[in-house]
């Protein structure tokens, strides 16, 4: 048994790296980017993507490691606790969102989100699915994040994905 649901981790580690590399390339990376950037425009929310074609053996569940990458990458460290995490897992197939304190939507805005990116992965629609999501994301943060002021810099986080 034990040896059998390792070869099943090893499957998913590898079809997790294969994913990574087919579907998120340097051009589809670049492509997001600017669509992060361009969402962020009007609101101070601020969007992070993290795509891990790996979860590490120490941390087994997503939200976990979700929360995680959030606190490494320093998403909530915006002026407006405005910061918002979307972590793929890829090789577990999860889709995590993390938001900061500053961010007033509800879990089931989130989960909406997540449960549309999925079902475009499960497409293989993945570039529109994770651009899709980004505007989802967007229109959440429009109606939720704190309003931009004066001396709130509209770009605190970098628009480029995280790839762990």
């Amino acid at each position: 048994m034990a040896r059998l649901l390792k070869n099943m981790m090893g499957v998913a580690q590898v079809q997790g790296h294969w994913l990574r590399h087919k579907h998120f390339s340097a051009q589809v990376l670049e492509q997001v980017a600017q669509r992060i950037h361009d969402s962020e425009q009007g609101h101070s929310g601020e969007l992070v993507l993290a795509v891990e074609a790996v979860m590490p053996s120490h941390e087994p569940d997503s939200y976990l490691r979700a929360l995680e990458v959030f606190g490494r990458l320093r998403v909530w460290d915006t002026p407006l606790n405005s910061g918002v995490l979307l972590y793929l897992a890829l090789d577990q197939r999860y889709i995590e969102i993390v938001a900061d304190r500053g961010i007033s939507a509800s879990a089931e805005q989130w989960q909406e989100v997540c449960t549309k990116l999925q079902q475009a992965f499960g497409r293989k629609a993945y570039v529109e699915g994770l651009l899709q999501a980004v505007e989802n994301i967007e229109a959440i943060l429009r109606s939720t994040a704190p309003p931009l002021t004066e001396s709130t810099e509209p770009n605190y986080l970098p628009d480029t994905p995280v790839l762990l």
